[in-house]
């Protein structure tokens, strides 16, 4: 979308049980940067959710084969558990797909907007009338808030460290987004360089679960050539 001052995009995030609100933000842009420091505000108000999906486009996702970006490597981090839509299936998305359209029939296509502050006072006067006043078909006609629960975990200022269970290896990724392991070069993403990941067992022989932090990023497999 655009204001007379410039560029603006939507940042939302939903709770999936209470269809509730937690963050509509203004942002000049979609880097990165902007976007954790938003949800930095959200997770201090509301607390750390335990899993997020989101889309597949930046700063979310990269190539197909290797999803994690340094958003969702910081999010990882804070042991909140990441998973990304189906590539062109934006109903796997589908409360959040329905909410964007929604706010932009209500909000967003009646009126220009003189600058970012003035879409965030809108954003703000929208979501507290979407939380707290306007019933939801899918909720028996409640509002969001009477559904929703703050999340028992905090945020920490401090992200904890990067810590492995006694019997995974540990492999420091390299400039390429790469490991060796058992005289294999295997590539896990650019967005863990300089980073260790672990490298635990299946049931399956020759087949490891690479991990960062708790959760599993990808599968390797050494009996492939």
């Amino acid at each position: 979308m655009a204001t007379l001052g410039g560029p603006a995009h939507a940042l939302t995030v939903l709770d999936d049980h209470s269809r509730f609100n937690l963050c509509l933000k203004a942002l000049p842009n979609q880097k990165g940067q902007s976007v954790q420091q938003a949800l930095t505000e959200t997770f201090r108000l509301y607390g750390l959710p335990n899993s997020m999906i989101m889309d597949n486009g930046p700063p979310w996702g990269g190539e197909p084969a290797y999803p994690y970006t340094t958003l969702t490597m910081w999010l990882i981090r804070l042991n909140v558990g990441v998973s990304h839509s189906r590539p062109y299936h934006p109903q796997t998305m589908g409360k959040d797909e329905r909410f964007h359209g929604t706010l932009s029939r209500e909000l967003l296509e009646a009126r220009q907007w003189r600058d970012l502050f003035d879409l965030e006072q809108a954003f703000e006067r929208y979501r507290q009338q979407y939380n707290f006043i306007r019933p939801h078909e899918a909720l028996s006609l409640e509002v969001p808030a009477s559904r929703y629960q703050v999340s028992l975990r905090s945020f920490p200022e401090t992200l904890p460290p990067i810590e492995y269970d006694p019997g995974v290896t540990v492999r420091k990724v390299q400039g390429k987004g790469e490991i060796s392991f058992r005289g294999k070069t295997v590539k896990v993403g650019q967005a863990f360089h300089g980073y260790p990941v672990g490298l635990k067992a299946t049931s399956t022989d020759g087949i490891f679960e690479v991990l960062f932090c708790r959760q599993t990023i990808c599968q390797i497999n050494l009996r492939e050539p």
